[in-house]
């Protein structure tokens, strides 16, 4: 039975069948069965609460960056957090709390307007906020869990829970949040105001012109595919193996940087993906280590042989 569509607090819509490659930095991937873009963190409470009243699964897309969608798309409700990007500096607590999908690169600029030191290794991540404290996302020696202070998700209800940064557990591109399946609607994060924004600026701008030159941006990407297996980086790992410049259909491993996989203009998840698995099975063979996806994929995939 179709579940019965509601009238959400700002007049947006819950749409079906909706294309999900544009809104992926991959720019492959389905359709959703139910897709959402609310206005509000209201839209999302009303979003989330008309899924789990119709046992629909819900699972929030922010600049899809990071993320690998099948070619059969997703079921459930995908609810996308592009327009949630409110946030507020407390000049008196050095804290900014921040909705889920403000871009994780601006956020690191305007700190660095401000004189506000501490996110100058995110301003090349290019994800939002939602998504970086979900996995844990960082750069340059510095990470998510530096900063975060609490967590605001999403209960069944529609009720708002404050979880301390204690609570999800970080490690390495790894929270609880990504088992916990409630959504994320904004974070709080500690800054150190007062810093001379121009000394901030700098070092911000040096690490988005490291980024900038040594990985590449020609072609659509996830940024970084695998996670590095210290001690070595798993760009070194796959270059080590022969394996710049290999490509499987549309889908090619990174001249530039090996731990990146493009889509060279033609290529479908399903591509990209068993690029993926090649990959691994051939790091595997020359060094007996698994590499392990930093890119999160979403979907039925099937590994050609």
């Amino acid at each position: 039975m179709t579940p019965m569509l509601i009238n959400l607090p700002s007049g947006s819509e819950i749409q079906t069948q909706f294309t999900l490659s544009d809104l992926t930095t991959f720019k492959v991937g389905g359709p959703a069965e139910w897709f959402v873009a609310p206005q509000s963190v209201e839209d999302l409470q009303a979003s989330y609460v008309w899924a789990v009243e119709n046992n629909i699964s819900a699972t929030l897309l922010g600049a899809g960056s990071n993320l690998l969608i099948s070619d059969q798309g997703l079921p459930g409700l995908i609810i996308s957090t592009r327009f949630l990007k409110h946030h507020n500096f407390d000049e008196q607590t050095g804290r900014i709390t921040v909705e889920a999908g403000k871009p994780l690169p601006k956020l690191a600029k305007q700190a660095a307007r401000k004189g506000w030191a501490g996110l100058e290794w995110a301003v090349g991540i290019p994800g939002t906020v939602g998504g970086a404290v979900v996995m844990n996302a960082g750069a340059h020696g510095g990470c998510t869990a530096d900063n975060l202070v609490e967590a605001h998700v999403l209960n069944p209800d529609g009720s708002i829970e404050i979880l301390p940064a204690s609570a999800l557990n970080y490690t390495y591109r790894s929270s609880i949040l990504q088992q916990d399946r409630r959504p994320l609607i904004r974070a709080v994060l500690q800054l150190q105001p007062g810093a001379d924004p121009k000394v901030v600026q700098t070092t911000t701008q040096t690490h988005l012109s490291h980024r900038l030159n040594t990985q590449p941006y020609d072609w659509p990407s996830c940024g970084s595919v695998f996670r590095n297996p210290l001690p070595r980086s798993a760009g070194w790992l796959i270059e080590q193996a022969g394996l710049k410049g290999y490509q499987l259909g549309g889908a090619q491993v990174a001249q530039k940087h090996a731990n990146f996989i493009l889509n060279c203009g033609h290529a479908t998840a399903s591509d990209i993906f068993n690029l993926i698995r090649h990959v691994q099975h051939r790091v595997e063979q020359e060094w007996s280590l698994s590499l392990h996806p930093e890119v999160k994929m979403l979907g039925e995939f099937f590994e050609v042989a």
